[in-house]
């Protein structure tokens, strides 16, 4: 998998001669390689991956063949041969990701190759959010590692067991079921604690008539799945019922109105309408959903205020969610692919409340 003839389409579009990506994220983007310390150059005609001793030989093995692979070391270093590549290429308008690099990175390439360099982020802000069935077919497995771990845990999950040892059961899981690691810090929080969205897991135990909230995700193929589960221990109040509902409520509403061509701020206020009219929008906070891909967290996103508009092709999440400080809080989520006419969740686990 690799996007080099997209990135030099976008190149030619934008008037560029080449740009130089140093962003892991982007240069998996870019080349289907999955790490290097080093640098990848694209040009209009030309692809390049300076890299070291240590990943050289994988990377002969897996980048395509329009991609040349050199070495940099101790007899040639990195700006000397990036620098002689741009001459010998005759690159004189050179891009680069002014949102992955430091000013003081920017400036010091800049320097050393003796050119000014010109924002290039947004050939991959153009090409990232819309994934090809390639880019799909790895987030599906991803997400269904994600599940399969998730039927384990629901068993695991018992009145004194802890925080910290549900998120390391499921990290363990998905780890065994073909991970190759977490997409993000596994969140498993109860009681009290699940009203803050993100809580760390710590080691309060599970009592019975807790919520346990769950959000996680694992990556394969260098793409992420995401997914959030709240479940209920023992008994369950009227409360969390009448919030639990409301809450798979504006999610299925979300859902069922989401589309290719739509604003995020439109997704958002199908699901926020359901919350708020029920009497619970000050305790929902966060946005309806993120696009996720390579990234955890990535553009567009389905949130109040969010004009870009969705394009087909987008993998973006649905998680609302109610959080009532003292008491506890509710969020489901699933994934869906943004398509002409509609949505495909790719999330198959059951959302009705469970009482474990």
């Amino acid at each position: 998998m690799n996007k080099i003839r997209e990135i030099q389409e976008k190149l030619k579009e934008k008037q560029l001669d080449a740009v130089i990506i140093t962003d892991e994220k982007n240069q998996r983007y870019a080349t289907g390689f999955p790490f290097t310390d080093g640098i990848v150059l694209v040009t209009t005609t030309q692809a390049f991956m300076l890299t070291d001793s240590r990943y050289v030989e994988a990377a002969e093995k897996t980048v395509p063949e329009t991609v040349k692979v050199l070495l940099f070391g101790k007899d040639v270093r990195l700006a000397k041969l990036l620098k002689m590549l741009l001459e010998q290429t005759g690159v004189e308008k050179l891009g680069a990701e002014e949102e992955k690099l430091s000013y003081a990175e920017y400036c010091a390439y800049a320097k050393v190759l003796g050119k000014e360099l010109i924002p290039a982020q947004s050939i991959f802000k153009e090409l990232r959010p819309s994934k090809t069935e390639e880019e799909l077919v790895c987030m599906r497995e991803a997400q269904a590692i994600a599940e399969r771990a998730l039927d384990d845990v629901l068993g695991f999950i018992k009145p004194g067991v802890t925080e910290r040892e549900i998120a390391a059961e499921i990290n363990y899981k998905m780890m065994k079921y073909g991970a190759e690691g977490n997409s993000f810090d596994t969140i498993s929080i109860t009681g009290k604690n699940t009203s803050m969205p993100h809580g760390v897991p710590g080691d309060t135990k599970v009592q019975n008539g807790d919520f346990v909230t769950m959000d996680f995700g694992c990556l394969k193929y260098g793409y992420c799945s995401d997914m959030t589960r709240t479940v209920a221990v023992g008994t369950v109040t009227d409360e969390m019922k009448k919030v639990y509902e409301i809450v798979l409520q504006a999610q299925l509403a979300g859902i069922a109105g989401a589309k290719a061509g739509m604003t995020g701020n439109e997704i958002d206020h199908n699901a926020r309408e359901v919350i708020e009219n029920a009497g619970y929008g000050q305790y929902f906070g966060h946005s309806f959903g993120h696009s996720l891909g390579l990234d955890i967290h990535e553009m567009p996103v389905a949130a109040p205020g969010a004009t870009t508009v969705m394009p087909a092709g987008a993998v973006v999440s649905a998680e609302p969610g109610i959080y009532i400080p003292g008491k506890f809080g509710v969020r489901i989520e699933d994934v869906m692919i943004l398509k002409e006419g509609g949505c495909e969740v790719i999330t198959k686990a059951p959302k009705q409340l469970i009482v474990l």
